[in-house]
């Protein structure tokens, strides 16, 4: 028995290619630079992590239809250019240049492709001046970064499990097609002993 749910909800009206055509917007480069990684040596953590019990997660987003998936993922990382198709690296390379992002509540998102109002004068919610890699396909390294904050990371979401899941542990053949932006919150095990990591994901809280 798998320890996940699927139901019907809002995407229920789209075929599979139509739901990730519009949601499903990252564009990984076919050559990722490593870059310094501070948690390398790291040897002690939690043996979970729930970052919203931290007060550094804020609530899910709904992207609408508009695929700014890895817009979203960046900016909730960042939190503890345009809205189509990108890689976070372009979302945190503009925050530095930007000098900062806005509050939702001062810009907010409107899911379409509108020239961006320079004039507006941004609140500088929040500042990063680098950004840093978790080392490819090293689980052991994403578990010591999560450990220190929320990570920004990328997923294939192409299957319809993902589009209809309602609730659990969903469990499956790791994807090497990825598509899709989020952010790891968090690490645990259910009660059944499944070790499990905590995404956020930005379609809303269907």
């Amino acid at each position: 028995m798998r320890p996940y749910k699927v139901g019907i909800n809002a995407f229920a009206d789209q075929t599979n290619k139509e739901f990730t055509a519009a949601r499903n917007g990252l564009i990984v480069p076919e050559v990722c630079e490593a870059t310094s990684f501070r948690y390398g040596n790291a040897t002690a953590f939690p043996s979970t992590m729930d970052w919203r019990k931290e007060g550094a997660v804020t609530p899910v987003k709904d992207q609408g239809q508009c695929g700014s998936c890895w817009a979203f993922s960046a900016v909730a990382a960042t939190e503890g250019s345009r809205l189509q198709r990108g890689y976070m690296e372009d979302a945190f390379s503009f925050i530095i240049k930007n000098k900062g992002i806005a509050t939702e509540s001062t810009y907010p998102y409107t899911g379409s492709d509108d020239t961006c109002n320079k004039n507006e004068k941004s609140s500088e919610a929040a500042k990063i001046s680098a950004y840093e890699k978790v080392p490819l396909n090293s689980e052991s390294a994403l578990l010591k970064a999560v450990a220190h904050q929320p990570v920004s990371v990328s997923i294939d979401a192409s299957r319809m499990a993902f589009q209809f899941y309602s609730s659990g542990v969903f469990v499956g053949d790791c994807g090497t097609d990825l598509d899709h932006g989020v952010t790891a919150v968090g690490y645990g095990e259910d009660q059944h002993g499944t070790k499990n990591w905590l995404v956020k994901n930005s379609w809303g809280t269907s």
